[in-house]
């Protein structure tokens, strides 16, 4: 309960130390105020009810016509109240989902913690765009919803409490075993102990509500990733006639799903026929037990509609728990996954002393006693030192599997397995052999990671032009994702290349930018490349020899794990 708390007040503190998080807490002090009222307003209708069946039963026709004018003023009143408050409560709901929100990305895309934890899938780190989407928006809905329903109901309680005392000034006499016993004011007393006997069986009832809530959402979140993910893929699933293991894979994930959610409707089937009854007689019950004053002729019939009444304020007020548990079950839930996630991206981001090989920077790219692992520890034979000159073309060759790409991720300092020291300009350009297109115009996809705003139209086009793709220029946001969903490998590394004659870096690292190329449009893209950054230094790698940039090292590579830990090798560096 401890943690979970701490996880609340940790969300919470983000909320509203966010943008406008601090306003926030204006809006939620006026509604605050606005729920006081509401409480006002109960009260007036418990005496009203006193005067409205007192009338009654006196047959008083112009009291009864009053009362029924107070009863709508009221309830005029009360509907203002409650759109005020819940049009707050939307607007405080928002902005504190945006402080949040920007919370939790500002900590998933720093020091590149979504790719530190790309691979991880512990609790609460799953899926991290349902936690940033739809996580933060249910934690601050139910934070909003019960903190200031809490607010109104202690201070509803009190009043209410008081109302009751004031009125149950009877006592309920009776003979047990022999014995005369009398209980003042009993229907005072009755309420809490009716409220904390139910609370104590709903608690137990529901408890494991919470954990079946949290791995629903997981299990959710896991069907909802499988078939975008299909989405994303759906020529090379179409060509290889995967449609039947595709299948089986949303069965599979969608069977999990249903397999929890059976056991929480049974949870919830349990609880239910505890809280159903529970709902239904709450309302009812104060009558009884309030029966006994006006049979007796203790209380008029006004005065035991004002009993009931205020009993069942009194009881409503104290079955917040009750009422609430399945909602408290769901922001408990949300919060420790919430919660478990921030700190996980927050520690990803932070760069742990000792973590990898250190990064400065400097005006080449140079690399030294540096020996990679993969993720698992398994070490990866000590890389040679490794020297690169600003305005050179050095072609790094090995094999497959034998660490290319797992060297271009340690330059860029991504890779935190293994040790040594790495120096290269700060402005590198670092391409992957994996295209990615944002999500907007062709514009956009050019300039990425720049802003479209950053470039003109004649720049984009003569990019374009650079890389035999003029043809499919476009300004229109909506044609852009048909052609793009059309363009085979080789255009999507031709793109690629574009973006290096707009950006024009001074280093520019190109992981297999070419591999989707035959090698005479190979040649000729890298020669254009060449032209259009005579100054700028080329680091290809590559299983072929690259051709047209002129003269060219080659760099062999061997990472291999047979090479035993500590042995070094000299680099091999031809000039072709």
């Amino acid at each position: 309960m401890m943690a979970v708390l701490r996880h609340i007040v940790r969300l919470t503190r983000l909320c509203i130390s966010g943008p406008g998080g601090r306003l926030g807490l204006v809006q939620f002090a006026a509604i605050a105020a606005l729920g006081l009222a509401s409480v006002r307003i109960s009260v007036l209708l418990i005496t009203w009810n006193a005067d409205f069946y007192n009338a009654i039963q006196k047959l008083d026709v112009p009291g009864v016509i009053q009362q029924v004018k107070v009863y709508f003023g009221l309830t005029a009143i009360s509907v203002v109240i409650h759109l005020a408050s819940a049009y707050l409560r939307k607007m405080l709901q928002i902005r504190w989902r945006h402080s949040l929100t920007e919370a939790a990305l500002e900590r998933w895309l720093s020091g590149k913690a979504y790719w530190h934890l790309r691979d991880r899938s512990e609790s609460g780190l799953d899926n991290p765009d349902q936690r940033i989407a739809e996580d933060c928006r249910i934690f601050v809905d139910k934070l909003t919803d019960e903190a200031l329903d809490l607010i109104t109901r202690i201070v509803g309680l009190v009043t209410y409490v008081a109302i009751l005392w004031s009125l149950a000034t009877f006592a309920l006499a009776f003979t047990f075993a022999g014995f005369d016993i009398e209980i003042p004011r009993y229907m005072v007393w009755a309420a809490p102990i009716y409220v904390a006997i139910a609370t104590v069986i709903t608690h137990g009832l529901g408890a494991p509500l919470k954990k079946l809530d949290f791995e629903q959402q997981r299990r959710e979140a896991d069907f909802r990733f499988a078939l975008a993910r299909l989405r994303q893929n759906v020529e090379p699933i179409a060509l290889a006639g995967g449609e039947a293991a595709e299948r089986g894979q949303l069965s599979g994930r969608f069977a999990a799903l249903t397999a929890n959610w059976h056991q929480l409707a049974n949870r919830e089937l349990i609880l239910g026929f505890f809280s159903r009854p529970y709902f239904q007689t709450v309302l009812t019950i104060p009558i009884f037990l309030a029966l006994p004053a006006y049979l007796a002729g203790r209380v008029t019939f006004g005065g035991l509609m004002q009993l009931r009444s205020a009993f069942q304020n009194v009881v409503t007020t104290l079955s917040w728990f009750i009422f609430s548990y399945k909602d408290l079950a769901q922001l408990a839930a949300t919060a420790s996954r919430l919660s478990h996630f921030l700190a996980a991206a927050e520690a990803a981001g932070e760069a742990t002393p000792g973590a990898g090989p250190d990064i400065a920077p400097g005006e080449r790219i140079r690399a030294s006693r540096l020996a990679l692992s993969t993720p698992d520890g398994r070490a990866l034979a000590p890389l040679p030192e490794l020297e690169l000159k600003p305005g050179g073309t050095y072609w790094i060759a090995a094999p497959s599997g034998h660490g290319k790409s797992t060297l271009v991720k340690a330059l860029a300092g991504l890779w935190r397995h293994g040790e040594g020291e790495i120096e290269r300009p700060s402005s590198a350009s670092f391409s992957s052999q994996h295209v990615y297109f944002p999500l907007g115009s062709l514009a956009a996809a050019l300039a990425y990671p720049e802003l479209p705003e950053a470039f003109a139209e004649g720049d984009y086009r003569r990019a374009l032009e650079a890389v035999g793709m003029a043809h499919i220029w476009t300004e229109d946001e909506a044609e852009w994702p048909r052609i793009r969903d059309g363009l085979s490998g080789g255009e999507r590394q031709r793109l690629a290349l574009a973006r290096h004659h707009l950006h024009r870096p001074a280093w520019a690292v190109l992981d297999e930018a070419t591999s989707a190329l035959d090698p005479a449009a190979e040649e000729q893209l890298l020669a254009e490349l060449r032209r259009a950054l005579p100054m700028a230094a080329l680091v290809l790698i590559a299983h072929r020899a690259p051709h047209g940039v002129g003269e060219i090292t080659r760099i062999d590579l061997a990472i291999t794990p047979e090479i035993p830990a500590g042995e070094r090798a000299p680099v091999p560096a031809t000039a072709l």
